[in-house]
């Protein structure tokens, strides 16, 4: 199974997780701090230790680590651990935060999320904040036997390969694969657009790519659809096997349409619309269509009732309306042109 390459811990990381309570169903540790990256994150050894504790109880958690931590928590610990779980779940990506934190001699922030709100972003993506941290490489500190959870991780892995694959062509290389599931949780990510490295993802990958083999070769062997060259680093995938929206089990409509979207809009060749350019948004149309039919998409965006939620989490904070009425326009016009050919 993927999970087993996940499983990955030092004394080091256990030492610092034993200052905290041990009431945890998973707990991992990720980042340049963990793993080398190239580019200004280079330097591993003054680099934050960046940890995430997944809790059952996240109230009987908080309140235990305040006894342990008080001096762990902002203004926020007056008011006691429900304020702080309350916080925690409805705001942001259901993840709180406690960074700055000296342990150990380390430098550290550690985020703490509930078992069942990282479960649901494992399967349906609804954030995609921790669920997209567990699609790279990350050290695992403890895991409790939690079944569901430890099926939840081993999905997420697989769903990051199934839309790394309708954003590629037919032949690939390891690197190829590896970028664009490191790239799925930075889509629509703003400070890609200000203020972060533009060549993260790729400084994350290259110097890692044996952990990314190790975390995603078994997925890619026992697929079917899919020929893993592993001597040459090389991939070959049925492309016609993911043509179709239709093929894939969706736990959810946002899940749908995000594999729909891709299809359609990342394997086509994009046009810059200029109307929408004058106004300053630069969103882009599609045109022709390689892995996906033009047709595919345009009922995807029928079809969906959470298609604006969908397009907002990718990223293309436009006016929906128009892009909605835009994309009919064209692909209808498309379509009694093919006719009258």
């Amino acid at each position: 199974m993927a999970l087993q390459a996940l499983h990955s811990s030092g004394v080091a990381f256990r030492k610092i997780l034993s200052h905290f309570p041990e009431e945890l169903s998973l707990a991992f540790a990720y980042g340049s701090g963990v793993y080398r990256q190239a580019g200004p994150n280079s330097d591993q050894k003054n680099a934050m230790l960046d940890f995430v504790f997944t809790v059952d109880d996240p109230v009987a958690w908080h309140s235990e680590n305040l006894k342990k931590n008080w001096s762990h928590y902002s203004f926020l610990k007056v008011l006691g651990p429900k304020v702080i779980t309350s916080v925690q779940n409805n705001y942001g990506a259901g993840v709180y935060y406690n960074p700055l934190i000296t342990c150990d001699g380390r430098l550290i922030k550690y985020g703490v999320i509930s078992t069942s709100l990282l479960i649901e972003d494992l399967l349906n993506w609804n954030n995609l904040y921790v669920a997209g941290r567990l699609q790279k490489p990350v050290k695992i500190v403890a895991m409790n036997e939690n079944v569901i959870l430890r099926s939840a991780l081993d999905k997420n892995l697989k769903s990051a390969v199934t839309a790394a694959f309708l954003m590629l062509p037919e032949s690939f290389s390891e690197e190829d694969l590896f970028i664009e599931i490191a790239g799925l949780s930075y889509s629509g990510d703003f400070r890609m657009v200000i203020g972060e490295d533009k060549t993260k993802v790729l400084n994350i990958v290259q110097p890692n790519m044996a952990h990314f083999r190790e975390l995603y070769s078994s997925i890619l062997q026992e697929n079917p659809q899919v020929v893993y060259k592993t001597q040459q680093g090389r991939l070959e995938v049925n492309c016609r096997a993911f043509s179709n929206c239709e093929t894939f089990q969706y736990k959810t409509e946002y899940q749908r349409h995000f594999y729909c979207w891709k299809s359609a809009e990342y394997k086509k060749k994009k046009v810059k619309d200029t109307n929408m350019k004058e106004r300053g948004k630069g969103i882009r149309g599609v045109t022709g269509g390689q892995r996906a039919t033009r047709r595919t998409g345009h009922q995807a965006l029928q079809e969906m009732d959470g298609w604006r939620a969908c397009l907002f989490q990718l990223g293309l904070k436009e006016n929906f309306p128009d892009v909605h009425k835009r994309w009919h326009s064209t692909h209808d016009s498309q379509g009694r042109e093919e006719n009258d050919s």
